[in-house]
Formats: C-alpha cells, structure tokens, sequence
C-alpha cells in the first residue's frame, strides 16, 4: 500500500509560502550561531594578541628587571656575609680576642677591709623581667641569686608582670625562700604592663635602690647565668670607663630537642660568632641581644633610659647610646645557657617581633643617625647600610622574591633568563658562609637553607608592618618557655592543643601550591631543571603550613 502526503504539507502551491519562510527563519539562525561564533574567536584572538603585546613590552621587560634587582641584591646579600666572615676570621687568626684588646683583670679584694674584697667590688643590680613564666622562674632566679659576689655587693631584682594570680605567688615565694638565705632579692610588680619589657625594665629603674649601683646585668627568666659570670664580665666595664655593655654569648640546652631547634641554633649561633663579633672588632658597636648582658648604669642613663616605642627596645637602647660615642665589647667566650622556641607558633611570634621592631627602629632613628655628631662617617655607614639594610631588609626580601616568586615566574616566562652564578653560584656560597657557625650540623645546611627561606615570607610581611606602623607593629607576644618539661612528646602536645586557626598557615600553603605547580609545569613542558629548586621549596612551604617542622628529633 503506498504512503499518501497530505496536500498541504506537498504541494508546491500551498505550503510554499509556509517551507519558504520556515526556511528563512533556519537559515537566520544558522548565520547568528556562526557570527556569534565567529565573533568569539575574533574576541579570543584579540586577547591573545592583546596579552603577547602585554607579555613582550610589559610583563618579560618587568621580570627581566626584576632579575636585574636580584643580581644586585644577591651582590649586597652575599658582600656582606663575606666582609663579616673575614672580619670575624682574620680576628681570630691575629688572635685579637677582647681580653687583648681591653683590660680585664679579676676585681683584687683590698686586704685592709673587714670584710674581704667587699669594697673593691661595684654595686651590681641583676634584673629579671618575667611574664607567666611558671616553667622557668625557678631556674632564672636561682641562677642570679648563685652568681659569684659580695652579697652586699649585689641587688637581685625580679621584675614580674604576670597575670596569673598563681604564678605570681609563686615567683612571690621563690624570692622569700632566696631572701631567708641572706640573698638580696627585690620582688616588684606594677599595675599593668604598659610598655610591656620595656616598660617593666624601665619601672625597675626607677627604684631609690638602684641609685646605687654602677652596673646592671639583665637576664630573660629562661637564662641560667654560670656563677662567674659576673667576676667574667663586670671588669671589663670597671676597667675601661668608655665601654657601655658586654654581651656574652647564648648557649642552647634545648638546641638536640627537634629539627625546628637545631635549624635555630644554626641561624643563632652564626649571629654571635660572626654578626656580633664583627660587628664588636669593626666599630665596637652591634645590637644588644636583650639580655645574657651587663650594662653600664651611666651609659642608660645618659641615653635617655627604655624606650617602649618598639618591639626592639633593646636595640633602640643599644643604637641611642652608640651614637652618643659608647663603645660594646662581645665576648664569645662567656656563655649563658638559654631555651628555643620549641614551637613554631612560639617561633614565629619571635621572629615577628625580631623583624618588625627592627624596620620601625629604623624607619624612627634613620635621620638622628645622619646626624649624629659623636661618631664617625665610617660608624654611621655600618648601622645605616650593614645593620639594617643590607642584613635585615635586602637579605629578607631577596631570599623570599627570589626564590618564591622570581624562579617560578621565569618557568612560566622562558624569555627572562637567570645567570647561572645568581642562580646557584652566589646562594651555595651564602649557605657555605653561614655553615662555619654550626659545623655539627652541616649535614642540615640544605634543609635549614629551605627554612631560612620559607620564614623570610614571614620576616618580611614584619618588616613591611613595621615600616606602615600597622596594627601589630608593637604586638608583643611572650615566647613561651617549656624549661624541664622540655621534652619531644611535651612539644608535639603544645602543638596540638593549639586552636585551630594556629595549626595552619594559610599564607605559607598558598605559596607551596604556588610552587608545586610551577614545578610540575617545568618538569612536563619546560624541561629546566628548575623543578629541581622549586619543587623542595614547594615541599618547606608546606611542611611549616601544616606545622609539621618541629615535630621529630634529628639525629646526628
């Protein structure tokens, strides 16, 4: 049986019209569907030759200069570390130790008094500021009230602004237990704790007994003083009228605890055998450490006391009396055992304030430094270029924008090319440089050179802050201490217990991913071998996001 059409539907006559227009409509709308096509490759082919005309005349000119920045940088970073290893070594090889260079001779007791030696030796106030420092009070106090001196030479001063009712009483107690055996001890407190150290230190000052004494040692409560530390170090003040302080070197009792521990003793060990020792045999000037210390009573007076404008009231101390004409002595060979921060928050705290106190110092005393008629051009040029730019500021932002942003920036624009000798030349020789201050722990170099990295992110967004004067540009959060308990499974629970929004570092896990993908891209398309650098970098980042340095003991 055929299949009939309906007539309508067939005919050339009658549904003419209808097919016909049916068609128009079809054919419209295939040509609006091809130029709106059309239209989105023109607009995409635009951007793309929007986009390289950005990329050759913008964005590869920029990086370029940028590489430029860091060949200059990396000559700064790198000419400072050589002048202060050189200064540091050929000290060493003319054996100009400071009992060469100063006189120190022991303080001689005079034998026609009754009481023996007791005149012949100066007043000497010990301060101890603390803050709910229930874990170590005990060995800080019991260190001072040890020290080798006439007792009625000596004032112990326990300067105490905790909060914490208990541990007040405590630190209350453990000075009338040493005050039952004859030691002269002050207990103060204050209201508040305004100007935080610096206000508590500068309170201390202002009692009638000090008035007394010539000089002051002051010691953080995590410091344990040897009992000669005293008879080591107060005569080099006595017995040369222009020195102001002697610093004495920081020894670690914590430093086997953790990888986080050793990477710190690698960094603070440097810093006193060559940072503060150069800085001593060039122009007897460095900054003061905040305590292991004996000042000169005069010397803080005439430079207008503590100053709480800062987080670095120790350095701003330290720079005022320079540029008065005081000269400092660092005596290497005189140690105080201290504690490391053995967790990274506590860590990080300390860098924060270590950084950002610094930039703000500077940013303060730059144009009262210029103009300082006491000491010389050459003296002037050390704390304006080496102290703080050259050390603190280039050294920070050249390690964090190399190696975080530049590399993985020339992976995704191959036209910006490194010199090899910037690219791995001038950092192993930096790496090298810094090792001389640990030798036990050279085998770490290369994971505490990923570290080092990885905290100038940290250490810069400080020094930005401290330079715009923000919001945290004074925060002063007390390291924590974990004194006899410090032990691994004591670490790994302070850590854990911390809240949530600690237990990541969002900043650090967004820059690590930054970084992995950079390397994965260079491993599958560019075959540079940057991968190399980037991807272990990739790897710190995420290790101090995700808190997981800090958390095991190295082995030797």
């Amino acid at each position: 049986m055929g299949l009939v059409l309906n007539p309508s539907c067939s005919g050339s006559n009658a549904g003419g019209p209808a097919l016909r227009a049916a068609g128009e409509v079809f054919l419209r709308a295939s040509g609006d569907q091809l130029s709106f096509s059309a239209a989105i490759a023109a607009a995409v082919e635009w951007c793309l030759g929007a986009w390289g005309k950005v990329r050759a005349e913008l964005v590869v000119p920029l990086i370029r200069a940028a590489v430029v920045l860091c060949m200059v940088m990396s000559v700064i970073v790198l000419a400072e570390k050589v002048f202060l290893g050189a200064v540091s070594s050929v000290m060493k090889l003319l054996r100009r130790r400071p009992w060469r260079m100063y006189r120190c001779d022991p303080i001689i007791p005079r034998p026609d008094e009754e009481v023996p030696g007791s005149e012949a030796y100066p007043m000497v106030l010990v301060q101890i500021p603390m803050y709910n420092e229930k874990e170590v009070y005990q060995l800080s106090i019991g260190a001072a009230c040890r020290l080798t001196w006439p007792v009625d030479r000596l004032i112990v001063q326990v300067l105490d602004d905790s909060t914490d009712a208990v541990i007040k009483e405590l630190v209350k107690s453990e000075c009338e237990r040493w005050a039952a055996e004859g030691i002269n001890i002050k207990y103060e407190t204050r209201k508040d704790r305004a100007g935080y150290k610096a206000g508590n230190l500068k309170e201390g000052m202002r009692h009638a007994y000090v008035r007394d004494c010539e000089f002051v040692a002051m010691f953080d409560a995590d410091f344990q003083p040897a009992p000669d530390f005293l008879a080591r170090t107060v005569p080099f003040l006595v017995h040369n009228p222009s020195l102001a302080l002697v610093q004495a070197r920081w020894k670690f009792v914590n430093a086997n605890d953790c990888l986080l521990t050793r990477m710190q003793e690698m960094s603070m060990d440097y810093h006193f055998k060559v940072e503060q020792e150069a800085g001593s045999s060039v122009c007897n000037f460095f900054g003061y450490n905040g305590t292991a210390g004996v000042w000169r009573t005069k010397a803080i007076i005439e430079s207008g006391g503590w100053e709480d404008r800062t987080t670095a009231e120790d350095m701003d101390l330290a720079l005022r009396a320079g540029l008065l004409g005081w000269e400092f002595v660092y005596v290497g060979s005189i140690k105080v055992k201290s504690e490391l921060p053995s967790t990274l928050k506590a860590y990080r705290s300390q860098q924060h304030r270590w950084s950002c106190g610094p930039a703000l110092l500077f940013k303060k005393m730059f144009w009262e430094i210029l103009a300082a008629k006491k000491v010389s051009v050459w003296k002037k040029l050390y704390m304006i270029y080496d102290f703080f730019i050259a050390r603190r500021i280039v050294g920070a932002f050249f390690t964090l924008f190399f190696f975080s942003i530049l590399i993985p920036l020339i992976i995704v624009f191959p036209e910006a090319q490194i010199p090899m000798w910037e690219l791995i030349y001038i950092p192993t020789a930096i790496i090298l440089l810094h090792s001389v201050g640990t030798p036990r722990s050279i085998h770490l170099i290369i994971l505490w050179f990923l570290f080092e990295n990885v905290m100038a992110l940290h250490r810069f967004k400080a020094i930005l802050i401290g330079f715009s004067e923000a919001d945290r540009a004074n925060e002063w959060i007390v390291t924590q201490k974990l004194g006899n308990l410090q032990k691994p499974k004591s670490i790994v629970s302070v850590t854990r217990n911390s809240r949530f929004k600690h237990r990541f570092y969002c900043l650090e896990i967004f820059i690590g991913l930054f970084l992995l993908v950079s390397a994965c891209f260079d491993y599958i398309y560019r075959h540079d071998y940057f991968y190399l650098i980037v991807l272990p970098q990739s790897i710190m980042y995420f290790a101090i996001g995700f808190q997981f340095i800090g958390l095991s003991v190295p082995e030797d």
